[in-house]
């Protein structure tokens, strides 16, 4: 184990129904949860028809976040882990809510793609239920994403994420609560729409048993066994008769389900639509529903990170494999950037922090897959499959970091590029940008020779790189390569000095 261990570590949930916190002791990489919290901020019903949220909406949920702050806020940055979902990825105005919810919980949020949150989902699950050999299919019902994966043990094998959650269909077609025949009808057809392209991919041939991992499957699964409809978990046949029961009220008050949430009634109908048309368009007959969701998900991957097991570093190679990068080329930079990093680069923050040498890392793995696409403007194709993919376990603002680095290795470099980026990569990233240039410069000839012993200094705009003497001089295409760079770099405010 490369570093000590935390004793404490967290997940929190920004979903777009409810916010949820856990937090867990760690000791000899054994977790015991010590706190949970859970608050319904119904995040996506602050959602405007141009998918602005609302000051109201933001307001319930800063104060939310101020209270889980002051649990966790102390804690160390690298001990816990805050994703926002389905409502933060669709919100517009999201990143200026993001600045004031970091400042409530005094810890980075990232963003993850529908497809990250059906494989962390996924994790959870298999944490909670332990490992078997069985096919899973695993559906989480959220408030505006529903996840749909199929795996085995520890391992998700298909995942996909539709724009349908019980907070956005109560919303549409159970408006202020009203109930219906025809309203119900349509929630159902609307939902079995979406499921329509996947539905070959999770039907019942394709997987053992079914599992249910989100509060509207948990509510779903309760109300059914307090009524005597189950008691096995959520059955077709409970199913039916819920929606019978439902469809015969005006209004979600009459519901009136012992020990039932009222928070979750407005939202229940919408739940219920996309259950059933998921029931029947996947031919479930039966369900059990599983504790573990996305925050022990996170977790999990939280304990990955800390023991150097990092999904995303196995991530990277898969990709570099998928686009035939030349591995060997690869290894030669990751050298001399650990080199560059490790010799004379003084005091500077980002040369001594750990996940900029992550980033580096990945970056020189990375940065040719764009060949495999086409050799002109390579690094640009390069950058575009980073920000854009489902990469596993990587949220987008690391897709985004990643993707400017790679963008920027060669050609001109414009320090604008990472002008949005969150700090402290707004300040890190364009000297980590230049140290992989530099690096790739050095390596240009893909030989296997060691360069020489070198020496490199940067204090703020101005690099000096320090060579044994006469070597430039018998290296004449790098030293024409060193002045062509000092031309890119000038206009964006460095000056690159060599001798």
């Amino acid at each position: 184990m490369p570093k000590k261990a935390p004793e404490i570590v967290a997940a929190v949930d920004l979903g777009s129904n409810s916010f949820h916190m856990i937090v867990c002791s760690l000791h000899d990489g054994k977790l015991k949860i010590v706190d949970r919290l859970k608050e319904m901020v119904r995040l996506a019903s602050g959602l405007d028809k141009n998918n602005v949220l609302n000051s109201a909406t933001q307001a319930r949920a800063l104060a939310c976040l101020e209270r889980f702050g002051q649990r966790i806020r102390t804690i160390p940055h690298d001990s816990v882990r805050i994703v926002g979902t389905n409502t933060l990825r669709t919100a517009k105005n999201a990143g200026q809510f993001l600045v004031k919810a970091e400042k409530a919980l005094n810890h980075p949020i990232h963003i993850i793609s529908g497809i990250e949150e059906a494989r962390l989902i996924y994790q959870g699950v298999a944490y909670t239920l332990g490992s078997n050999a069985n096919l899973r299919l695993v559906i989480d019902i959220g408030g505006g994403s529903t996840e749909y994966i199929i795996g085995t043990g520890d391992t998700p094998q298909e995942k996909e994420s539709l724009h349908m959650g019980c907070v956005s269909v109560s919303n549409t077609f159970f408006k202020d609560g009203r109930l219906s025949k025809e309203a119900f009808t349509q929630a159902t057809l609307f939902a079995e729409q979406q499921l329509e392209p996947f539905e070959k991919k999770f039907q019942r041939k394709n997987w053992d048993e079914a599992i249910g991992a989100s509060g509207s499957l948990r509510a779903i699964a309760k109300v059914l066994q307090v009524k005597n409809w189950s008691n096995n978990g959520i059955t077709r046949e409970g199913l039916e008769q819920l929606v019978s029961h439902l469809i015969q009220c005006k209004h979600v008050n009459e519901l009136n389900f012992p020990d039932f949430d009222p928070e979750r009634l407005p939202v229940f109908p919408g739940g219920v639509a996309i259950a059933y048309a998921t029931f029947k368009s996947l031919k479930i007959e039966q369900m059990t529903v599983a504790d573990g969701a996305l925050r022990e998900g996170l977790i999990q991957d939280l304990l990955g990170r800390i023991y150097d097991h990092d999904i995303r570093s196995a991530t990277a190679q898969a990709l570099a494999e998928r686009y035939h990068t030349d591995k060997a080329h690869a290894a030669r930079i990751k050298q001399t950037i650990a080199y560059m990093l490790e010799h004379s680069l003084d005091a500077n923050a980002w040369a001594n922090d750990e996940n900029s040498r992550q980033f580096l890392d990945w970056a020189a793995e990375l940065h040719e897959i764009g060949h495999d696409i086409a050799h002109s403007q390579y690094h640009k194709h390069s950058a575009y499959i980073i920000e854009h993919g489902d990469l596993a376990g990587f949220s987008r603002q690391d897709q985004v970091l990643l993707a400017a680095i790679i963008r920027s290795h060669r050609r001109k470099f414009s320090v604008s590029r990472f002008s949005d980026l969150p700090e402290p990569w707004h300040s890190y990233a364009p000297y980590l940008a230049i140290i992989l240039r530099l690096a790739v410069l050095l390596r240009r000839n893909r030989h296997e020779d060691d360069l020489p012993g070198f020496t490199i200094k940067i204090t703020k705009a101005k690099i000096d790189l320090q060579f044994p003497v006469l070597w430039l001089e018998q290296a004449p295409l790098t030293h024409a390569d060193l002045i062509q760079e000092a031309d890119y770099l000038k206009p964006a405010g460095f000056v690159l000095s060599f001798s």
